[in-house]
């Protein structure tokens, strides 16, 4: 009898703990995510831009690829390099490859994130580039982004969108007149030219993503 009784209150725990699991929402799960890898081909999305339209890959017919660039407005990294994304936006849309930034932040969780916060922002620095809202934070995961900013170089071709880059925009946050090496700039140039990209990946610096 006592033994039945020790096998019962061991069920009953054991029961009790996996209720408690499954009735427990995963944490952090975007820390874990691996996303996309460099070779793979990007599934379309349909975004929210600041001026109300809806913005997909798709919708860029000329485009020869993108400059995927998940940002944010409060994040002192994101803003240190705002300048330096509307310059590779100037530099290479005429060219084929336009950025298209995406804030992945749940504005409940950072209300200087939200989507009228988005369009000051992008009134106030003159966005030249679609700036759009990932609302419910659907697409930043199968991304695999982990940070603001985090850059994704994408080629189009007759596959589909292709990840040619990962990782950061260039070698200094702090000072654009320090940097050393222009990690996208280099990347998309190899990409146009039809040669080897050199540095495919680097290490994404910048606020995690809330």
């Amino acid at each position: 009898m006592k033994n039945l009784k020790i096998l019962g209150a061991v069920v009953l725990v054991f029961l009790l703990g996996a209720a408690f699991t499954m009735g427990t929402p995963a944490r952090n799960t975007h820390i874990d995510a691996k996303g996309y890898a460099v070779g793979d081909v990007v599934a379309d999305f349909s975004l929210k831009n600041i001026d109300g339209s809806m913005v997909s890959l798709a919708d860029f017919d000329t485009a020869k690829g993108f400059l995927v660039i998940f940002t944010c407005n409060t994040c002192p990294y994101a803003q240190a390099y705002e300048d330096r994304i509307i310059a590779l936006d100037a530099k290479y849309k005429s060219k084929g490859v336009p950025v298209i930034a995406i804030n992945p932040n749940n504005p409940d969780a950072k209300p200087g994130d939200s989507f009228a916060k988005m369009q000051e922002r992008a009134k106030s620095k003159g966005f030249t580039f679609p700036y759009l809202l990932d609302e419910g934070q659907k697409v930043y995961p199968q991304f695999g982004a982990t940070r603001t900013p985090h850059v994704f170089l994408l080629q189009k071709t007759d596959g589909g969108n292709v990840v040619r880059y990962i990782g950061a925009i260039d070698d200094n946050y702090q000072d654009a007149s320090q940097v050393e090496e222009k990690f996208v700039e280099n990347a998309i140039d190899a990409l146009l030219a039809g040669k080897e990209i050199a540095v495919t990946s680097t290490k994404a610096i910048g606020c995690g993503i809330k």
